[in-house]
């Protein structure tokens, strides 16, 4: 079971968001071609720092992948998560490009991510950008107190498929707020009525991951990059709400 924020907590919760938000945004308007992944990664930690925040993703332990190395995830084209920034790599033209990062400000945890192009890139690859961020806009819209978990993923799925992509099953959202990572999994599919209820107060990520035809996915060499099995393109956008009376607050924004 989740604990929930208090008020001071919230307020500190409320903060972190915003500096995420701020910092992440900041990043992303380096994203073109010729810069490196590890410059994105530098952006990003030297923003949430400057604004007092440290990145939550850095050293944080995964068992059998070990301490992840950086703060921010760079996944590029066919790359879903976990992209591990390089000095050797560098964008190119009609790239895809997903940063994802993690603020830890005082003790309270938020998580954003966002898919962007590098330069021009086709009409399939916009779309996929465009329908993966309009489900998760979609899905703060849907989120209100006493909705299940399964209500809110088949929400999600149903509103993918009308679009003619798949959502990847692989990863799902979680709780967040006084830890990176938290109760409840917050997947986006399921059967209505199933799952954990949402109640007013809950801290979530809510994260669409979608791709093309192929939900497949494999882990890479290095232990921490997650790509497409088939090799498709794929998008991952993420906000941290939480729930409130009548609805959903946006925190990372």
């Amino acid at each position: 079971m989740q604990t929930k924020l208090n008020k001071e907590q919230l307020i500190d919760f409320r903060k972190s968001g915003k500096i995420l938000a701020a910092a992440l945004n900041e990043t992303a308007k380096f994203v073109r071609p010729g810069i490196t992944t590890a410059s994105l990664n530098e952006i990003a930690e030297r923003s949430l720092r400057r604004q007092g925040a440290t990145p939550s993703f850095k050293n944080y332990l995964v068992e059998g992948a070990g301490r992840f190395p950086a703060a921010l995830c760079v996944s590029v084209n066919d790359e879903l998560v976990h992209g591990i920034p390089s000095e050797k790599r560098f964008f190119r033209p009609g790239d895809i490009v997903t940063l994802d990062l993690g603020a830890n400000y005082r003790g309270a945890f938020t998580d954003m991510a966002l898919t962007v192009p590098v330069g021009k890139i086709s009409a399939a690859d916009q779309k996929l950008i465009s329908v993966t961020k309009k489900v998760l806009d979609a899905a703060i819209n849907f989120v209100k107190p006493k909705i299940t978990t399964g209500d809110l993923g088949n929400f999600i799925e149903n509103y993918v498929k009308k679009n003619r992509l798949v959502v990847i099953k692989s990863f799902v959202g979680h709780g967040i707020g006084l830890l990176p990572h938290d109760e409840p999994q917050i997947p986006n599919f399921g059967q209505k009525g199933s799952g954990e209820i949402l109640e007013e107060g809950m801290a979530i990520a809510i994260e669409p991951m979608v791709s093309f035809d192929n939900a497949d996915v494999k882990t890479s060499a290095d232990g921490w990059t997650v790509k497409m099995s088939h090799g498709q393109r794929c998008a991952h956008f993420e906000h941290t709400i939480l729930i409130i009376k009548n609805g959903a607050e946006i925190i990372t924004k």
